[in-house]
């Protein structure tokens, strides 16, 4: 008997995730995807779209195999792409007995994982043995929405091996979504997980009531930031204002389509950590990223002001209009 293949298999379920499931139905023949809920499973094969997000989005389902079971998943085909929130992530693959050292592995997860604090690649390189020569970052600057709308975008795709990269850009580009192929993982996916911090920086500072000339000011400070710090983790010849870095950046902290900037407003305008996290249908990374940046840099030592503000009012209950004043005074 034939064993099942997929071109490619998808792990998670949420809005990024479908998006991903989108593009990739335009290319390909099959595709595999892990959904935890059977309720998903379910509604995706009698209706043919995703409940829960993104349920504009019509899929042909002759073209999926949909599973719950991760390691079925993960034989379905050697190319795999994660896409679970950072926090999620031991949690969805603690079942996987499958080895993914010899597959590509790619990463579409814009966080650290907590307790660790490591960024996705180095996670799956240390705990999973995936080689970095096997890894790609898929990385903005993209929401989830635009490319449901079909609306022009484009995605950086990170790896070592440029044949590989290129190997992703010939599934996923189509007429609405351009790739950019990138030799920076490292550099790439920390800059994913920095700008959700930065966004949640903008959106305190909306919350109380700054305005944008302030938050132009900020996200400059924010880029250069974000620059010093991939710097002393990994030299690269990389430029900082390209999409990867500063394009992702400002999109997620202006777009009203970005969950950390929604995260900060409320915080912002007065609610409590806790009840802004409480609300949120959708997980905002930079939560956990704040705390785990923050650990990784008390060995760096990286001059970061405005990751540091965040993290005191996240995690130390500072005060939001106070910690922000104080952090206008050393804005340039």
């Amino acid at each position: 008997m034939t064993k099942e293949k997929a071109d490619v298999t998808v792990i998670g379920s949420g809005s990024w995730a479908t998006a991903i499931v989108k593009l990739l139905s335009s290319n390909t023949e099959k595709i595999g995807w892990y959904i935890r809920e059977k309720e998903i499973i379910d509604s995706i094969g009698k209706h043919n779209h995703n409940p829960t997000y993104l349920s504009a989005v019509n899929f042909d389902t002759d073209k999926l195999i949909l599973t719950r079971n991760i390691n079925r998943a993960v034989l379905l085909s050697d190319i795999l792409i994660f896409v679970v929130p950072s926090a999620f992530l031991k949690t969805t693959i603690k079942k996987l007995n499958v080895d993914i050292s010899g597959k590509i592995v790619c990463t579409a997860i814009k966080g650290i994982v907590p307790e660790d604090n490591m960024i996705v690649g180095e996670f799956l390189n240390k705990k999973y043995n995936v080689p970095y020569e096997n890894l790609v970052v898929l990385t903005g600057p993209t929401h989830a929405e635009e490319i449901a709308m079909e609306k022009l975008s484009y995605l950086t795709i990170a790896a070592l091996r440029k044949e590989k990269a290129e190997k992703l850009a010939s599934i996923m580009g189509n007429f609405y979504l351009k790739t950019i192929v990138s030799d920076d993982i490292f550099g790439t996916e920390y800059a994913a997980v920095l700008k959700n911090i930065y966004a949640i920086a903008a959106g305190i500072c909306h919350g109380l009531g700054y305005g944008d000339n302030f938050l132009a000011v900020l996200l400059a400070n924010s880029a250069t930031e974000m620059n010093r710090f991939i710097d002393v983790v990994y030299t690269n010849n990389r430029d900082i204002t390209s999409s990867a870095y500063l394009g992702d950046l400002l999109v997620t902290g202006y777009s009203q389509f970005s969950r950390n900037r929604m995260f900060g407003n409320m915080i912002g305008k007065g609610s409590s950590v806790r009840y802004a996290r409480a609300e949120m249908i959708m997980v905002a990374e930079g939560y956990y990223a704040s705390e785990c940046i923050y650990r990784i840099n008390e060995t760096l030592k990286v001059d970061m002001p405005i990751a540091d503000t965040v993290y005191r009012i996240l995690y130390e209950k500072a005060n939001p209009a106070r910690e922000v004043e104080k952090m206008t005074e050393i804005l340039k």
